[in-house]
Parts: C-alpha cells; structure tokens; sequence
C-alpha cells in the first residue's frame, strides 16, 4: 500500500473536513441580522401605507399585500385551520388561503392604522430552537409604548415571519381559536368558512 506524503494527507484530510462541514451546516442559516432587516423593512412599508392618507379599503389591500410578502401565508393559514387543515383538498385550502390573506390583511390593518403619527423600532434579536424572535417597540401618541415579538423562519426557503406576539397576545393561537370557533359554528363546511372570511376582518 502507497502511503501519501504528510502534506498531500493534509490537504486531503483537510478537503473532508471542509466536506463533512458543509454536509451538517444549513447552506442558508438565517441570522439576528436578516430578522431584524425582515421586521424593520415590513415595517417600513407598513407605515408608508398607515401615513399616505389612503381610506380604509385602500389601505387594507395594502396591509393585504405586505402580510403576502413578508409572512408565511401558508404556514399561518395551516396552523389557523388546525387539524382540518389535512383533511379538505388542495383546491379548498387555496381558497381559504386566499380568503384567509384577506382576512388577516383587515383585521391587523385595522389595528396598525392605530400607529398613525407614532414610530416603532427593533430592540432586539435573539435564537429561539428553530427560529428568530425579534423584538419591537411601538411608541404611540398618546399612548404607553406597544411591544411586539415577531417570529421569523426560513423553513419555507425564505426568510418570512411566521407568528406575532402584540402585547402578549399570540397570533397563531388566537387565530386558530377563532378559525376553529368559525369552522365549527357552520359545521365543518369549509366553503361557507371561506365566504365568510372574505368579509370577515
């Protein structure tokens, strides 16, 4: 058997481990950095839409939109549907995403437009298991600062933000308690759940 010189096992020893490195490190690992530049430029945009002087319906399209852009739609929508969300079809839960993105882009667009005139700033950043929590504060006229946790992911391939803790409330869980309550009230019916949704908000 030929045995290698000691620089060229080095070196090869050397390529293996650099191998076996890549092998067990997530090729795009989400930082405390791209969190907050996620929530901070979500943000942005969000008081570009409460600040223009658009009505309501205008602005909640727009609230609509950035929630598509910045958050995990599907994961959010899943996780609101709970345990229905494996039984309906493909063709029906594309519905009630749609009806869902709507929804929420309405209900929460009604509560930032209570950040009109006020600012709100990144605090902080943190690992939480799988995920990056950051936190924000809202400072509001008026009113005693609001803080708001955000959750943000890149299981999806994207960084996106998948949860939102406004003083203490929790999005997902919330949601999903009323999604449930919902589906339950009209017995199970998912399209009657979608319609509602589209006006719901």
């Amino acid at each position: 058997m030929t045995l290698m010189p000691n620089e060229t096992r080095r070196g090869f020893l050397g390529l293996m481990g650099a191998g076996l490195a890549c092998a067990v490190t997530p090729a795009h690992a989400l930082t405390t950095d791209q969190a907050s530049a996620l929530v901070q430029k979500s943000m942005d945009e969000v008081y570009a839409v409460i600040n223009s002087g658009q009505p309501p319906a205008q602005m909640y399209k727009a609230f609509e939109a950035i929630f598509a852009r910045y958050a995990d739609v599907d994961i959010i929508a899943r996780s609101a549907l709970g345990p229905a969300a494996r039984q309906v079809s493909p063709a029906q839960f594309a519905a009630y995403k749609q009806a869902f993105q709507g929804y929420i882009g309405r209900k929460y667009g009604k509560r930032f437009r209570e950040f009109i005139g006020s600012k709100i700033e990144v605090q902080s950043a943190r690992p939480v298991k799988s995920f990056i929590a950051v936190t924000t504060v809202a400072y509001l006229k008026g009113r005693s600062p609001m803080e708001m946790e955000w959750h943000v992911s890149d299981k999806s391939g994207k960084n996106l933000y998948f949860n939102i803790i406004i003083e203490g409330i929790n999005m997902l869980a919330s949601e999903r308690a009323e999604i449930s309550a919902m589906l339950a009230q009209r017995k199970g019916d998912m399209a009657a759940l979608t319609a509602d949704l589209q006006q719901a908000g």
